[in-house]
């Protein structure tokens, strides 16, 4: 097959595009390598993907629709699996605009060029920041998601949206997945897991919110990819008539489905924070503060959706995958 991956020297692209690469699929790659983070991080994952004969790669910009629509036309994909997005909840704060730029103009110029180049299914990277304020555990696809408390997550969730209306319009085969803390070597380096391990390993402070008091849904990078392969050869099919009793993703009468993707064990943060003092061999220096806005408390997966379609069923623990990600970081970064 041939699988167009956007996003592909990112973390969660750059895992994705090589388990493909693996199975003796045809990688279309596209990355901006943007500097939100190292760039030599993401030309590094980048490079090991280039070692395989089956990628070709697109350094450009998804914003550009001329550029991207031209890579459509050139290549016969037969699948799209759209991981590239502006991340991060708190750099949103501060840089709206380049949200707007990848995740709805980005997200925007995907759809039409899935409608003008029919694919059997595009899957794309939600997040389980749509959740906002939900104050129900776990976090169903069918709960209520109108309340974003960041402008990163009403993104993500507008995606679902527009995915919906070209599902529906246009008969476009679509499944949003919404992503639960992703983490494990190759990470990126914003997020707490990595900023952590490299403070505690240079004798300096963490910032802990909330005071500690919160917990995550912490999922290890093997058991995403597993999920996001399967879930890419199950094409959604469309009802005949909408279900009312229902008007849910998960029963929406378009080829469209949203599936959480999660642990499904959420982890106490002074936990994580410990097995972290464990791997490293040293005791953090806390600094604890209090909420920050955009923030949430937890986060929690229902994968049920997800494990009846594809069976998809998580098997790292917090302990393994955490060691995996400091040995790695030990490796990689010559601590």
């Amino acid at each position: 097959m041939n699988i167009l991956i956007t996003g592909t020297a990112g973390f969660i692209g750059f895992y994705t595009a090589l388990r493909f690469l693996q199975e003796g699929h045809s990688v279309i790659g596209i990355d901006n390598m943007n500097s939100y983070y190292d760039v030599s991080l993401k030309e590094a994952r980048n490079n090991i993907l280039k070692q395989h004969d089956n990628y070709i790669f697109y350094h450009v910009d998804i914003a550009s629709y001329h550029e991207l629509s031209n890579i459509f036309k050139k290549h016969s994909c037969d699948y799209v699996v759209h991981l590239a997005a502006q991340a991060g909840v708190r750099y949103s704060l501060d840089h709206p605009f380049d949200y707007v730029h990848s995740n709805i103009v980005g997200f925007m110029n995907i759809l039409e060029c899935c409608r003008h180049n029919p694919v059997k299914h595009l899957v794309y990277a939600s997040s389980s920041s749509v959740y906002g304020l939900n104050s129900c555990v776990p976090f169903s696809v069918h709960d209520n998601v109108d309340h974003p408390v960041s402008l990163y997550a009403a993104t993500k969730k507008s995606n679902e949206l527009f995915a919906h209306c070209y599902s529906h319009l246009y008969s476009i085969p679509s499944s949003g997945l919404r992503f639960f803390t992703v983490y494990g070597p190759w990470g990126r380096p914003d997020m707490a897991y990595f900023k952590f391990t490299k403070a505690i390993l240079e004798n300096k402070p963490i910032d802990v919110y909330n005071f500690g008091d919160m917990e995550r849904d912490f999922t290890y990078i093997d058991d995403i990819v597993e999920g996001v392969y399967r879930i890419t050869f199950k094409v959604p099919q469309g009802q005949p008539e909408f279900d009312t009793m229902h008007p849910d993703p998960a029963s929406s009468s378009a080829p469209f489905r949203i599936y959480n993707i999660g642990n499904n064990k959420p982890v106490q943060l002074m936990y994580f924070i410990e097995v972290l003092e464990k791997e490293t061999g040293k005791k953090a220096n806390i600094n604890f503060l209090p909420m920050q806005i955009g923030d949430v408390l937890a986060t929690f997966a229902d994968i049920d959706e997800l494990t009846d379609a594809v069976g998809y069923r998580p098997v790292t623990s917090i302990e393994e995958g955490l060691h995996k990600f400091v040995q790695w970081y030990k490796e990689y970064y010559k601590v």
